[in-house]
């Protein structure tokens, strides 16, 4: 008999017809991932073994509560997991699993075309053009900020962070960062290394962010970190909205402190704060770094190999904990 899964996110046709292929799968339906109150229903009525799902699904303690004793792994299609409570998850004996490794190529390159979008005013030359243009544009209007041979700090430099610093350097840039350890040399590639945060954001002519959420990072850009970037500087973040303090963004976007900035994530999605999308100076995407076919079809194969290994009874190839 085929294990039994919930597959309680939208993805692509290929994920989809390989889940149906290798498990009794149920598949979400309709426009949106299906709800924690729709998993467990779904969950008990099918004596779900494993659960598929991403970002959307908040796995806090009273959800892995409530899931059936039948569920023994749940694997989020994500790098980040900072919807899931681990520590609630460990006590149960719950395996979860992420998919890191494969998307990092995508999100940096999507990274990279904020900060230029947002640098070289891409938004506002787009909306030119579809109004119709048809009005001389002089040499001194509309000027942008130059990427090549400027300075980015990069905040949290993992698998992403460093594929982000590669393509900078394609871009002579200067980079500098700043994680909770060191890298060592030969994957620091030259980057210049601040212990201190703070310390480093004085140099940044472009901060790019690539740190995971959770309480050790939420807000860490605050008013008193703004304050510290130099007079025009461009902001990315395509890692968690939560590191961001959205009312000390606002206020740097509006005063002038920022020049723009690039986002695509926010403290709360999908209702994200409409205030920036009034502002000239950001550009917007809704939190898809990492999607492009290639990748989405590698995150979920990746999710449903980490289940098969959980339900055969080996060890998780990408476990959030061990056992």
């Amino acid at each position: 008999m085929k294990r039994r899964l919930i597959l309680a996110c939208l993805t692509t046709t290929d994920v989809i017809a390989r889940a149906k292929a290798d498990f009794d799968a149920i598949v979400v339906e309709g426009p949106s991932d299906m709800t924690v109150e729709e998993v467990t229903r779904a969950a008990a009525a099918h004596q779900a073994e494993a659960i598929l799902f991403t970002n959307s699904l908040r796995l806090d303690a009273t959800a892995i509560a409530g899931l059936p004793e039948s569920v023994k792994v749940g694997a989020t299609s994500s790098v980040g997991f900072d919807h899931i409570d681990i520590p609630a998850a460990k006590a149960r004996g719950l395996m979860m699993t992420n998919t890191p490794g494969v998307l990092d190529e995508c999100t940096a390159d999507f990274g990279m075309m904020l900060m230029l979008a947002a640098a070289r005013r891409g938004i506002e030359y787009d909306r030119i053009m579809r109004n119709g243009w048809r009005y001389r544009i002089g040499q001194g209007d509309l000027l942008g900020v130059r990427v090549t041979g400027k300075r980015v700090g990069i905040l949290g430099m993992g698998r992403i962070g460093r594929a982000f610093a590669q393509r900078a350097r394609g871009f002579d840039m200067k980079i500098m960062y700043h994680a909770r350890t060191r890298l060592p040399p030969e994957l620091e590639q030259g980057a210049e290394y601040f212990a201190d945060f703070h310390a480093m954001l004085p140099h940044c002519d472009f901060l790019s962010i690539h740190a995971p959420g959770g309480p050790a990072t939420d807000k860490m850009m605050g008013a008193e970190a703004f304050s510290l970037l130099p007079q025009g500087a461009v902001l990315v973040n395509a890692a968690r909205g939560t590191v961001i303090d959205e009312d000390a963004l606002y206020d740097a976007l509006t005063s002038g402190k920022l020049f723009a900035a690039g986002l695509d994530v926010f403290r709360a999605e999908p209702d994200f704060d409409m205030r920036f999308a009034a502002l000239e100076n950001v550009v917007l995407a809704p939190h898809v770094a990492s999607a492009s076919k290639e990748t989405r079809d590698a995150m979920g194969y990746k999710a449903l190999d980490n289940i098969a290994a959980v339900l055969d009874g080996r060890p998780a190839i990408d476990p959030l904990w061990r056992e």
